[in-house]
C-alpha cells in the first residue's frame, strides 16, 4: 500500500541529494491589483476570487523554483517549491516526483511517475513549464482552480502513448492510469465553500481555513469537522484511482477523457477531518484552425458525499477559452459556468451554488524571460449559504490585475 509520508519524505531526500546536479529554472510573479469583490475565500469569506477589495494592492502572486534531474538514461526527477504569503509556513512543495521512461521496444512509449504531482486533466497550463501556471491569463478557469487547490496525485501514475508516426496513421493516441491516496478530503472546499476563480495552487502541506458557517461549529450537526482544511491527507487508509485517455491529429485538434474516483470511505473521520468520496468524469478538447487561433474547452462533472449523507452534492462546471496574437502579444478570453446542487439531511447547510465567470486577458512578452500580462475578470455568482454569515446571496465581484513574471 502507497503510505501518505515515507515515500514522498524519502523522494524530497533523494532529490536534495541530486541537487547540485539538477537544472533549475524559476518564476517571480509581483501583482498589482485594484478589486471590488467581496471577503476573498483565502480570508475564509465565500468570495470568488483570490483577491478583494482589502487586499494589499502590490503583491508577489508566487515564486517558484522548479529543479529536473537526469539520475540515469530512463530515470529522472523534479522537484518543485513554490513561495507566497498566503502558503502555510510561506514555502512548501508544489510538486515531487520520480519518472521511469524505458526505452521503446516498439511504436508505444511508456512512462511511470511516482510522487506528488499534478493528474494531467488541465488544456489551459504548460505542464512543461514553471508554476502550473495558465499560459493566456492570469486566473485559472473554475475547474482549474479547484484542481489547483483540493486535487493531487499522491502516488503512481502509468501512461503510454503511440505516435502516429510509427504505423503510418495521421493521429496520436494515449492512456493514463493511476492509483494514490492522500486526496480524501477532495471534495470539503468544493461543498462548504464553493467554486472559486483564481490561481492560488495549495501546496503538499498546506492548510485552508473554511467560513465560519454554523454546521461544523461545536454546536452544530457536524462537530467533529474542523475549518481547517488538510487538503492532501489521507484518513481512510483506501486506494483511488483515476484512468483516461487522449487522441491527436498533429497539434490542430487534441481531445481527452478521464474518470477519477477518490473510493474514500464517507463515514471515516481522523484528526477532525472527514474522507468524502469524490468521483467526477472529465473531458477537454483543443482546437487550431486555420490562421492563429487556439480554442479550448473543458467540462467536468461530478459528486461528493461525506457521512450518512450529511453532505451530498452534484457539481458541475465548464469553460471555453479562445486566444489570438495581438499586436506584439497574445489576446484571450475565457468564459466559465460552475454549478453545485445539494441533496443531503441538513437543510440547515444549503449548498447550492450557480454562478459564472468572464476573464479577458492580454499576454505582452517584453524579453525572453520577462513579460507584462493583465487581466480583468467579472465574476457573478449566487449561492444560499452566504445567507448563514450575513451575506447578500448573489454577488458580482470585479478585479483587474497586472502581473509582472520573471522567468529564469
Amino acid at each position: 500500500m502507497i503510505t501518505t509520508s515515507r515515500p514522498f519524505l524519502g523522494l524530497l531526500v533523494f532529490a536534495a541529494g541530486c541537487a547540485q546536479a539538477a537544472e533549475w529554472r524559476g518564476l517571480v510573479d509581483v501583482r498589482a491589483v485594484d478589486s471590488d469583490a467581496s471577503r476573498s475565500f483565502l480570508d475564509s469569506g465565500m468570495g470568488k476570487t483570490r483577491y478583494d477589495a482589502n487586499s494589499p494592492r502590490f503583491s508577489i502572486g508566487q515564486a517558484v523554483l522548479h529543479g529536473d534531474v537526469d539520475i540515469t538514461d530512463s530515470i529522472s526527477g523534479t522537484l518543485e517549491l513554490s513561495a507566497d504569503q498566503q502558503h502555510r509556513g510561506v514555502v512548501d512543495v508544489r510538486e515531487a516526483w520520480l519518472a521511469w521512461s524505458p526505452v521503446p521496444a516498439g511504436a508505444w512509449k511508456t512512462r511511470v511517475k511516482a510522487g506528488f504531482f499534478f493528474p494531467p486533466t488541465s488544456v489551459e497550463i504548460d505542464y512543461d513549464s514553471v508554476g502550473w501556471v495558465p499560459k493566456h491569463t492570469i486566473s485559472s478557469s473554475a475547474i482549474n482552480s479547484w484542481i489547483g487547490e483540493e486535487l493531487r496525485t499522491n502516488g503512481i501514475e502509468w501512461s503510454a502513448r503511440r505516435p502516429g508516426r510509427y504505423v503510418d496513421a495521421p493521429y496520436d493516441v494515449g492512456v493514463v492510469a493511476a492509483v494514490f491516496n492522500g486526496n480524501d478530503p477532495t471534495g470539503t472546499l468544493l461543498a462548504w465553500r464553493g467554486w472559486s476563480i483564481s490561481d492560488r495552487i495549495a501546496g503538499r502541506f498546506d492548510t485552508v481555513k473554511l467560513p465560519d458557517l454554523p454546521v461544523y461549529r461545536r454546536d452544530g450537526a457536524i462537530p467533529r469537522q474542523w475549518r481547517d482544511i488538510h487538503p492532501f491527507r489521507e484518513v481512510d487508509g483506501r486506494l483511488g484511482y483515476y484512468a483516461g485517455a487522449n487522441f491527436n491529429v498533429g497539434t490542430r485538434l487534441e481531445l481527452s477523457a478521464l474518470h477519477y474516483d477518490n473510493l474514500a470511505d464517507p463515514m471515516a473521520v481522523k484528526d477532525w477531518q472527514y474522507s468524502w468520496r469524490t468521483r467526477f468524469d472529465h473531458v477537454s478538447a483543443v482546437w487550431r484552425p486555420q490562421g492563429q487561433w487556439e480554442l479550448a474547452m473543458q467540462a467536468m462533472r461530478g459528486d461528493t458525499l461525506m457521512g450518512p449523507n450529511a453532505v451530498a452534492l452534484d457539481f458541475q462546471s465548464w469553460f471555453a477559452l479562445a486566444s489570438h496574437p495581438l499586436g506584439g502579444g497574445t489576446a484571450a478570453i475565457r468564459y466559465d459556468h460552475f454549478r453545485t446542487r445539494g441533496h443531503d439531511i441538513l437543510p440547515a447547510d444549503p449548498n447550492d451554488e450557480n454562478g459564472y465567470g468572464v476573464a479577458l486577458a492580454y499576454d505582452w512578452p517584453l524579453s525572453d524571460s520577462l513579460s507584462l500580462m493583465s487581466e480583468a475578470l467579472l465574476v457573478r455568482s449566487d449561492r444560499s449559504a452566504r445567507r448563514l454569515l450575513a451575506e447578500l446571496p448573489q454577488q458580482t465581484e470585479r478585479s483587474f490585475t497586472v502581473s509582472l513574471r520573471w522567468r529564469f
